[in-house]
């Protein structure tokens, strides 16, 4: 190889390097959230799934009490013992991380034994009360919502699908995380993800 086009070679690995370099270390000025989603985007053109069911206070909850606000939805059952519980506790821990709260919504995946007096009692233990809101009713009202994001519910020798999405501000699912790979941190990052986008403007 010609001198020249080693040291040229050279001089362009040197830089590239020293690019990289500003990119890690010197990017402390940038937004954590100016990085791309951690969690897997949702197909896109999913319409906003109403619904109309009721919390663990017996108050009616609908998408309209969410919308305008980044957030968070995942599914759980009552009286899970592994999985529902580390969702819970990965979403409060994104919660802290974040610094501020975002509405978040626990849809029911086991009617009828998902009442709102079980729903209080796992908020209360999961240390969520007053920042997740855990929504029971029918099974029919519920099974809209699980169709609406991919869900199957709890049943008889199979658990539900573990899931944890982010609505955008206008109510649209964007990002999922399957709770097995979900993390504080990431859940964080994406919530201002989205929270740092333009009222009324999708840009992921």
């Amino acid at each position: 190889m010609p001198f020249r086009v080693l040291v040229a070679l050279t001089l362009a690995a040197t830089f590239a390097l020293v690019g990289a370099g500003f990119v890690v270390f010197g990017g402390d000025d940038e937004p954590a959230a100016s990085a791309g989603p951690q969690g897997a985007l949702r197909p896109a053109g999913i319409p906003p799934s109403d619904f109309r069911l009721t919390d663990e206070e017996g108050k009616t909850a609908t998408l309209a009490d969410v919308k305008g606000s980044v957030a968070i939805v995942t599914f759980l059952y009552t009286t899970c013992e592994d999985t529902c519980p580390l969702a819970a506790q990965q979403i409060r821990g994104a919660l802290d991380d974040l610094g501020h709260d975002v509405p978040v919504i626990a849809i029911a995946v086991d009617p009828p034994r998902d009442t709102p007096e079980r729903a209080r009692k796992f908020l209360e233990e999961t240390r969520l009360a007053g920042r997740m809101r855990f929504l029971t009713g029918p099974r029919e009202e519920l099974a809209k919502q699980w169709r609406a994001y991919g869900i199957r519910p709890q049943g008889e020798g199979f658990e539900h699908t573990a899931h944890v999405v982010l609505l955008d501000r206008r109510g649209v699912q964007r990002i999922g995380f399957p709770v097995d790979k979900l993390t504080p941190e990431a859940l964080a990052h994406d919530v201002a993800l989205l929270e740092s986008e333009p009222a009324g403007r999708a840009t992921t």
